[in-house]
């Protein structure tokens, strides 16, 4: 049989079984990545030897009567969490010699749980981009068409597993980081409530390992079935330890509905400030459509919805304010010489990223505080909805494009260009608030492209869009080999 494709959940069960070894698994994993790792690059850092010697391990702890939830599973590791002796460098030359002595608290958990690590898989410089190049590691190509990128910043882990490389992936997300390089392979990737999973470690390199309160961003699972990804996040989550002074274990509320037919959605297809393009709208129309035949209430519109632009607008000041904290003084005086210049009335995307760039902490606090009224407008909504369907970005995978000025690359929208950087605001719409989000394939392009959708869920109700999208998996299908 081939194992590469498999399921977390079948090869757990194949173990206990005894129809196969870790190291059968692992060496089959290998094999596949020497093979085809060439034309995809995910693989940045590989780590056979050790991975050997711990599916070794694995196979005797095994046979001691040992059983944990990924023992002998092999799995990779996004290439900014911090693994003992093996290079951290987020992409950047400066750091490419930069080796950790310590793993980073959800590497320690995947072991924990027995899980056997290959290696790290590519991002982009600095974890900055919707797509994953970098100076050190060079390009992931989408393992759809080569040409196209596979996503970022999450983009190695999510063309890993599309290419049968591990069952399971960790990475990390603030743009959509583990979303949309989901929705461009056609994968599973769940971003976590804000602050469920503790993400000590996952730091830029030679920063210190300490436990922090992220603004934004959030550590999660990958996989290629929704059940995998909860089985991932059940070793995932939790409080650091360092911070508690306890065990991370962590209840969660079950999943609100069992059954579509009880699911209660709002589904979204448009964003005042960006069009939607016709195939990641067919995609969204193909989940709504299973939705309504399985019998859930579905609605279009809401008026607990809280408004869309000025989410955006709030989520681009929140996630900019951050990115220019260790700019040279002459290069951020003239960042303040420009947002100074914009008009009073500018509410554009490009207006609010500049301005986030410059914000002082007076301007944070107001803007925490708009988040504020959107989390509890969000609190409405959810006691009237279950789950809130969406777009991730508005295209499939788009042609590589290494500009390296962000700023002046465009996106493709059905054959009109917008700012590449107004693609976050769907990603954004429950990155802001902090809510959880499951990405799911929802069908594929006409030209073949994987295309995705997210299922928003109540903060801290985790459980209740995982399970929809393990229904929808039932309905509609889920992953699928490349071709």
């Amino acid at each position: 049989m081939d194992w590469n494709f498999q399921t977390a959940e079948t090869l757990v069960a194949a173990l206990r079984a005894g129809e196969v070894t870790s190291a059968e698994l692992t060496d089959e994993a290998i094999t596949r990545i020497e093979r085809d790792d060439k034309a995809i690059n995910a693989i940045c850092v590989p780590d056979f030897d050790r991975a050997r010697a711990a599916a070794r391990d694995a196979d005797r702890a095994r046979a001691r009567g040992e059983d944990r939830p990924l023992l002998g599973i092999p799995v990779t590791v996004k290439e900014s969490y911090n693994i003992a002796g093996l290079p951290t460098t987020w992409g950047m030359p400066p750091h490419r010699n930069h080796m950790p002595t310590e793993d980073a608290v959800q590497v320690s958990r995947l072991k924990d749980a027995g899980a056997v690590v290959l290696g790290k898989t590519n991002v982009p410089l600095g974890l900055q981009d919707v797509q994953s190049f970098n100076d050190i590691y060079g390009t992931t190509n989408n393992p759809w068409n080569h040409g196209r990128t596979s996503g970022g910043s999450s983009g190695g882990s999510a063309a890993a597993l599309a290419s049968g490389f591990g069952a399971l992936s960790i990475g990390s997300d603030i743009g959509g980081s583990l979303r949309t390089p989901a929705h461009f392979c056609g994968i599973y990737a769940h971003k976590p409530t804000l602050g469920l999973a503790a993400s000590r470690g996952m730091v830029p390199p030679a920063a210190p390992a300490l436990p922090v309160d992220l603004d934004l961003a959030v550590v999660g699972p990958m996989a290629r079935t929704a059940r995998d990804l909860t089985l991932l996040l059940d070793v995932m989550a939790g409080p650091d330890p360092l911070t508690l002074g306890v065990a991370h274990e962590l209840t969660l509320p079950p999943a609100r509905r069992d059954r579509l037919c009880d699911f209660r959605v709002l589904v979204l297809d448009e964003h005042p400030l960006i069009p939607t393009g016709a195939d990641v709208r067919a995609g969204v129309n193909r989940v709504a459509g299973a939705l309504v035949g399985g019998g859930a209430r579905v609605e279009r519109h809401s008026p607990l919805l809280p408004d869309l632009t000025e989410a955006a607008v709030i989520y681009t000041q929140l996630l900019f304010s951050g990115s220019v904290a260790r700019f040279p003084v002459e290069a951020y005086e003239q960042l303040r010489t420009q947002a100074a210049a914009l008009r009073a009335d500018d509410q554009s995307l490009e207006a609010a990223r500049l301005r986030g760039m410059v914000c002082s902490h007076r301007d944070w606090i107001e803007a925490n505080d708009r988040r504020e009224s959107h989390r509890h407008g969000w609190r409405q909504l959810f006691a009237e909805f279950d789950a809130v369907v969406c777009p991730i970005t508005p295209t499939p995978a788009f042609p590589h494009d290494h500009n390296p000025d962000l700023m002046g690359r465009q996106i493709d929208i059905d054959g009109v260009k917008y700012p590449y950087l107004d693609q976050l605001v769907w990603a954004g719409l429950p990155t802001m608030p902090g809510l959880p989000a499951t990405a799911i394939p929802a069908g594929r392009s006409p030209e073949g492209l994987p295309v995705g959708v997210q299922l928003i869920g109540p903060m801290f109700e985790d459980r209740t869009p995982l399970r929809l999208a393990e229904l929808l998996e039932q309905k509609i299908g889920g992953f699928q080999r490349p071709e």
